[in-house]
């Protein structure tokens, strides 16, 4: 398999080819990345275009870093910041007070839905975590990138991001277990 690295270079030297294939490789890992940071779809959607529109234009005009991964995914989190500090993400909070559904394509069922609760769950947890503590479990459990990888895209050592790692592990162990008692709590009561 080509690597990361030999496609931008490729592309660099004109081979348009070579980057819509790293495109068509990273397309769906930055929009479920992107997703899950945003809650929105199509702000999503719209940070994956734009993400490919700077890596593009970045490589044209300057040498492209030695790790690849880490680096895109870096341009896709500068973004994120860019727009949560945004007059258009401010204005759009004052009216959003929930996070949205998320829609589950096949037949309900039992254990479809427990298993949303769940996810429900997890992302109320996660958004309770600091910024910071987020980007980390995020990366490293849904997008799959190693500690190193984590390091290099956020610019912290890697003693920090493991450090990071472990207190966000822990307080979201934490707030799940106390959900679950609550949740009890009321089935026992009703």
């Amino acid at each position: 398999m080509v690597s990361d690295e030999e496609l931008i270079r490729a592309f660099k030297h004109g081979d348009k080819a070579a980057f819509e294939a790293f495109v068509h490789r990273y397309h769906s890992p930055l929009l479920g990345f992107l997703q899950r940071m945003l809650h929105d779809t199509e702000k999503a959607e719209d940070l994956v275009q734009e993400t490919f529109i700077r890596v593009m234009r970045y490589v044209h005009k300057e040498q492209p870093p030695a790790k690849i991964k880490p680096w895109v995914y870096q341009v896709a989190l500068n973004l994120c910041r860019d727009y949560w500090k945004s007059a258009g993400y401010r204005s759009e909070r004052r009216g959003l007070e929930q996070i949205p559904e998320q829609k589950d394509p096949r037949p309900s069922v039992i254990e479809i839905y427990e298993r949303q609760e769940e996810r429900q769950a997890i992302i109320r947890a996660l958004d309770l975590l600091p910024d910071i503590q987020k980007q980390i479990v995020i990366l490293r459990f849904y997008q799959e990138l190693k500690l190193q990888e984590i390091s290099d895209t956020l610019k912290l050592p890697l003693g920090t991001v493991k450090t990071y790692l472990y207190r966000a592990l822990k307080t979201l162990k934490s707030t799940l277990n106390e959900g679950k008692e609550e949740t009890q709590r009321e089935q026992r009561m009703s």
